[in-house]
């Protein structure tokens, strides 16, 4: 990187607490966002689904053309989730990537700058002069690359995004939910089958709508902690 990067980590750094808290909050952070997405694709399984069987229902009591045209939706629904998660990802993936790309590039063309800048940011963790280039180049000599990828950018290149594994996790998440009310329409008395459907969908959006709000509810506070403690710590 550039000397205004070293500039940056020599004087803004802050100390190593407030550094490890914006790690573990951004973990966090990730595994929460990863849960709600699960959590909102079912939801939408579920309501996509209990649409359209409790329409077609409506219509005609012959399973028949319940059953495929709840199907139909589910799969549809499922390969729309899969693609657009993928799509979505795979940006990420592709900024990741090239984020490590051009690190790669710079430790080859400059690896002296670059040692030198990595020392400059653990003393923008509190390290003396001495300990942060001795630290630097253990980290350097151990795996250069890692090591300004976890330092710099807080990336791990075995982390990086993967799209294939989001868009599968879409896809059942949403396959899931819209099982529920298949399953109920399909399975239950003629004379219930509407009320039954209802009923199971409503249930499992309140069960989803009670799990999001607690996840969310987790996300605001660990927000607000880990604002609190960099405040603090400023402060101080």
């Amino acid at each position: 990187m550039g000397d205004d990067t070293v500039d940056r980590a020599a004087s803004g750094g802050g100390s190593s607490a407030s550094r490890t808290s914006e790690a573990h909050l951004a973990v966090g952070r990730g595994r929460l966002n990863q849960v709600r997405a699960g959590v909102l694709g079912a939801d939408d399984g579920v309501v996509s689904v209990a649409g359209i069987v409790i329409g077609v229902a409506g219509a005609t009591s012959a399973r028949g053309p319940i059953f495929t045209a709840g199907l139909a939706g589910l799969v549809a629904g499922a390969v729309s989730m899969a693609l657009g998660e993928y799509m979505s990802v795979s940006s990420q993936r592709d900024s990741e990537t090239a984020q490590v790309e051009q690190e790669r590039r710079e430790l080859a063309e400059a690896p002296e700058q670059e040692l030198a800048e990595l020392a400059a940011m653990h003393r923008a963790k509190g390290l003396t002069a001495a300990t942060a280039t001795l630290v630097a180049g253990e980290l350097t000599e151990h795996d250069a690359l890692a090591a300004h990828l976890d330092t710099e950018l807080r990336l791990d290149p075995a982390d990086i995004a993967k799209p294939v594994q989001a868009a599968a996790v879409s896809a059942a998440s949403f396959t899931l939910g819209a099982l529920l009310p298949l399953l109920s329409i399909l399975l239950s008395p003629q004379a219930w089958r509407v009320p039954v459907t209802f009923a199971a969908a409503l249930a499992a959006l309140a069960i989803a709508g009670v799990v999001s709000a607690r996840i969310g509810g987790a996300l605001g506070l660990t927000l607000t902690y880990a604002i609190g403690h960099l405040v603090g710590t400023v402060i101080r």
